[in-house]
Parts: C-alpha cells; sequence; structure tokens
C-alpha cells in the first residue's frame, strides 16, 4: 500500500501565484527508491521535482534529490529556492538561524533567509569555458539570426555549475525577446557544446523594468521549451559577468535584477548581489498546493 508522503507545489520567483517556476516538492522521501523518485519526476511532468532526504553532512539541514522527467541533476536554482520555501512553511528551523544549508549532489548550498520574506543561495562555482568560435554558425542558426552583441569583450561562454548552459549576450533587452529559437539547430547546438541549454539575455536601458532580460531555451525529446524562470541560468549568468569584468559598470559588480518568462506570461523577477566577490541568487516563492502524494 502506498505511503501518503506531505507534497507542496510552489511557484518560484514569483510573489504571485502562476506568474513563476512551478515546482514539486516531497516533503517526506525517505524510503523511496531512484526509480519511484523517477516515476514520480515523469508523472508530476513540471521542469523538476524535489525529494527531501536526511542529510549526510552534520554542517547541512537537509539532503534534496533533484530529478527532471527524463534525468537527476546534482543542482539546479529555483528547486533550492522552492524546496526551502516549503521546508520553512511546513515548520523547518535552521541549525545556523537565518542562514540554511541545503546538501545537494555538488555540496552543500549555503541560502540566506531576508526579512521580506525572500531567499538567496549562493552559486555554486562554475567552470568557464571559452566558446568554439567555429561553432558561431550554429549558435546564429539556433536563435534564427538574432542580434547577438557585437562587442569582443562578452563572448558567449560555456559554463557547468552541475546543469550545463551556453550563456550568449544578445545585443539588447529586445533582441533577446526577439528569438525565436530553432529547434533542430538548437538541439545541434546543445549536442556540439555538450551542454543542457542556452541562456540568452540583454541589457535594458534606465527606464527598463529589469537590468537585463534572461530566457533559458533547449530541446527536450525533439521539442523546443523555454524555462520559465531559471536560477542555474541567472547563476551562471552572474558568474559570466563577474569573469567578464562587469561590463555594464559598477552597478552590476554590487547588485541587478532580471526578468524572465515574459512570452510565456510570466513574470519571473531575480534579484543578483555580490557579497564578498560571491553572487547570490535571490527571489520570492509561493506554494499554490499543500498536501499529500501516495507513494
Amino acid at each position: 500500500m502506498a505511503e501518503m508522503r506531505r507534497f507542496k507545489q510552489v511557484d518560484v520567483f514569483s510573489r504571485a501565484p502562476f506568474k513563476g517556476n512551478p515546482l514539486a516538492v516531497i516533503l517526506d522521501a525517505d524510503g523511496l527508491g531512484d526509480a519511484q523518485m523517477q516515476a514520480i519526476a515523469r508523472w508530476t511532468n513540471l521542469s523538476e521535482t524535489t525529494f527531501v532526504l536526511p542529510a549526510s553532512d552534520p554542517a547541512a539541514d537537509y539532503r534534496v534529490r533533484i530529478f527532471s522527467p527524463q534525468t537527476e541533476f546534482p543542482f539546479a536554482g529555483h528547486p533550492t529556492l522552492g524546496t526551502a520555501h516549503a521546508l520553512l512553511e511546513a515548520g523547518m528551523r535552521p541549525k545556523a538561524g537565518a542562514r540554511i544549508v541545503q546538501e545537494c549532489g555538488v555540496g552543500l548550498v549555503q541560502i540566506d533567509m531576508a526579512a521580506d520574506g525572500s531567499l538567496a543561495f549562493q552559486a555554486p562555482a562554475a567552470e568557464l569555458r571559452p566558446f568554439d568560435p567555429n561553432h558561431r554558425a550554429l549558435l546564429e542558426a539556433a536563435l534564427a539570426g538574432a542580434a547577438l552583441t557585437p562587442s569582443p569583450a562578452t563572448p558567449p561562454v560555456l559554463a557547468n555549475m552541475g546543469i550545463r548552459w551556453l550563456v550568449a549576450r544578445m545585443a539588447s533587452a529586445q533582441a533577446c525577446l526577439e528569438v525565436r529559437a530553432d529547434a533542430a539547430a538548437l538541439a545541434g547546438l546543445m549536442r556540439r557544446c555538450e551542454v543542457d541549454g542556452v541562456a540568452i539575455y540583454g541589457p535594458y536601458g534606465a527606464a527598463g523594468p529589469a537590468d537585463y532580460e534572461v530566457r533559458a531555451l533547449l530541446v527536450e525529446q525533439g521539442a523546443l521549451i523555454e524555462d520559465p524562470v531559471t536560477g542555474s541560468a541567472n547563476a551562471c549568468i552572474a558568474r559570466v559577468l563577474q569573469a567578464q569584468g562587469f561590463p555594464d559598470g559598477a552597478a552590476s559588480a554590487r547588485a541587478y535584477s532580471a526578468r524572465q518568462g515574459a512570452l510565456l506570461q510570466r513574470d519571473g523577477r531575480v534579484a543578483v548581489r555580490y557579497r564578498d566577490g560571491q553572487p547570490w541568487i535571490g527571489g520570492h516563492s509561493v506554494t499554490v498546493i499543500d498536501g499529500t502524494l501516495g507513494a
């Protein structure tokens, strides 16, 4: 007989329901095997489902495993914030007061709680590799000829943070919004570069709704998918901006904001702050389903 387990569905990077990126959280996952977790993730059919387990590291408050419908990830951004939100709402008291420590496939991830109810995770270290210029034509085809930044100071970068993103800067936020990706070329680019997706971003002017517009594009089972709001992609962009010397000025070296999901009728909002040289990726979450799941 199936055991009833606490379950929440959380909308991440949004203050309002249905405007962010949904996440399923199984709060009592002890005893579930790999195949069961993968089956539940396929059933929820969300970009990620998380499974909360007792920590194996004494410094951690909990351990989490993160599954997409197809595979397990060692780390992902919106699942990190959404899981912490769900646990706090369920009564978890972090060992370190206002700081949560999550154990996952990349090790320990620090999560801070702000007075306004938002959460922010310290971006894990990222391996940054140069993009092979021989693949530029394929990148341009994948983005259907959209206006990549002409500046040689901000070339595309391959960023591996457990999830691997090809980070590409567009000439502007509007150029980012105008991209209509080609699924076949994007799939070929992902295979060639060995990445999980392409994260594109472009700067707004002073009057924009945020400092940057961000989009995360990928192909799964031949279908083009755009992720509504992506913590790991924004974390990789933050690392790339830092490595490229903050090309948009001193303000971005301290803090900046990003919007994601506009073309999906979402309004994801991501706040990035640098502390002691480390980017922290933050946002609000809201619970939309709270109940139990038989597994």
